[in-house]
């Protein structure tokens, strides 16, 4: 869907869009004696102007066309102006309407508000049909076209060099985290990626015979059941100061997870298709930060690699060591995602020798129970890289919610046979596989796990999501730079 901003509003056949805030009609004088009618309608459907809500209606003094009343609640913040947009999107993109005009020239948003309408209304127009071969014509989108009028100068520039390039790093999340199994696996993960090298982003890639020489024994031990070889996938962007050190995203990428030889019960096991969600966010930051050339050095590291139950498959009461030197017990095959990122991590540190480390990764069930799909779970080292993430979460809609670490947790992934082992008890296991990632981080990086298990799919549609996969952990990761890195 394109979007475009416009001085006036175009001639032609469109719907037309106007925002209300709560009770106010201030916006429905320029109708003249179609006032009136207008104002009957929204009593019939009982809107009034609550965010989210809709109303149609039709001018016959304007050739019967749509009229689209949506409202923006009484103090229309940001989020309010991206649920303006994704409500429009929502309602019209199978309605029939080719193009639609929402006229912001009666609503109180500045030129950040305005072009958080347009990006509001381009995530929420993504679908994944490239399957669907028999989809009914009344279920395929319409809608191709929409333009912004009445928005504050400086609002289209601010679309196009600030929000659009972070609507193509979301939408590659979405793209890579909706894919099937057979078809994102971790060399094509890559392959897919690739073009962000057009953009400036520089691509590594390690294979299992480097991996191997490095002695990443954890990750490795999660792929040997899979015919799938295992890539560590490093992209990097050099923005900023030359020769600055970097700030590193690293991304668990286990593109399947059946479980492993502790498989997992076959209800629900096609979902674990995203269980590379952390990897598909650091990738759709990447392309968000090329995209709009952010002045900042960053490296986006992603541990991809296939859990499958062969007879080559890792067997529970195994024991690896990691690259870092350090042994593991693995009890359960099924608590693979720390053993990717504990190896990912020690080369991140040797590599780069960062200063900040932020993972994400949809690592436990766990955290699901604690949090649900509201927030995503952060267990951080440092305590100012945790405020500035969750300040971060909180400005761009992709929240946090911090949870604890100690010594009374850590010990309870002590081994007897090893140095730890891969899983803790039953209860805090959320807590327990952060602490095992935190053994394998250096004294002086500030690091932040993000568990975004809950977060990375939904089964209902949001705001600026429809069902599916979310593209959760983009705009996090982008304001924290934006904030942080960049200070803007």
């Amino acid at each position: 869907m394109q979007i475009r901003f416009a001085a006036n509003r175009p001639s032609g056949d469109h719907a037309l869009v106007v925002p209300v805030a709560g009770t106010a009609r201030s916006g429905l004088d320029a109708f003249g004696a179609a006032k009136a009618g207008i104002e009957a309608a929204m009593k019939r459907q009982r809107f009034d102007g609550e965010a989210g809500m809709t109303a149609d209606h039709y001018l016959d003094s304007d050739g019967g066309r749509r009229l689209l009343l949506v409202g923006t609640g009484k103090e229309p913040k940001p989020d309010g102006a991206e649920r303006l947009g994704g409500t429009v999107t929502a309602r019209l993109l199978t309605s029939g309407e080719r193009e639609a005009v929402i006229d912001l020239s009666t609503a109180d948003f500045d030129a950040d508000d305005a072009a958080r309408v347009a990006l509001g209304a381009t995530l929420r127009a993504w679908r994944h049909d490239r399957y669907r071969t028999r989809l009914k014509d009344k279920l395929r989108p319409t809608l191709a076209l929409i333009t912004i009028v009445g928005a504050p100068d400086g609002a289209e520039a601010r679309w196009s060099e600030r929000y659009a390039p972070l609507a193509e790093g979301i939408m590659l999340t979405r793209e890579l985290v909706a894919e099937p199994a057979n078809i994102i696996y971790p060399e094509s993960f890559v392959e897919r990626v690739r073009h962000l090298t057009k953009l400036g982003v520089e691509i590594r890639v390690l294979g299992e015979a480097e991996m191997a020489k490095l002695g990443m024994g954890a990750l490795l031990g999660v792929s040997q059941g899979s015919v799938r070889d295992a890539q560590l996938l490093v992209m990097s962007w050099n923005g900023g100061e030359a020769g600055a050190t970097p700030t590193v995203f690293v991304g668990k990428g286990v593109t399947f997870d059946t479980g492993g030889i502790s498989i997992k019960p076959a209800a629900g096991m096609e979902s674990m298709k995203w269980d590379m969600g952390g990897a598909g966010a650091v990738a759709g930051a990447m392309k968000a930060l090329a995209g709009r050339k952010a002045k900042a050095n960053i490296v986006g590291i992603c541990g991809l690699v296939e859990n499958m139950p062969d007879g080559n498959a890792q067997r529970p009461g195994d024991v690896v060591t990691t690259m870092s030197g350090q042994t593991v017990e693995v009890i359960n095959t099924d608590a693979e995602g720390r053993l990717v990122l504990c190896d990912v991590i020690t080369w991140a540190q040797q590599e780069y020798s960062p200063k900040t480390i932020i993972d994400l990764a949809t690592l436990t069930g766990a955290m699901v129970i604690s949090l649900g799909h509201e927030y995503a779970g952060i267990f951080a080292n440092d305590d100012a890289l945790a405020a500035s993430l969750i300040k971060a979460g909180e400005a761009s809609g992709d929240k946090l919610w911090r949870q604890p670490l100690g010594e009374a947790y850590d010990r309870l992934i002590d081994s007897p046979i090893a140095d730890m082992k891969n899983v803790g008890p039953r209860e805090a296991g959320a807590v327990t596989a952060a602490q095992f990632i935190k053994r394998y981080v250096d004294d002086d990086v500030a690091w932040a796990h993000l568990d975004i298990a809950g977060m990375a799919w939904s089964d209902k549609p949001g705001p600026c999501f429809d069902k599916g996969a979310t593209g959760y952990g983009v705009r996090l990761l982008d304001q924290y730079i934006a904030d942080v890195v960049e200070g803007v």
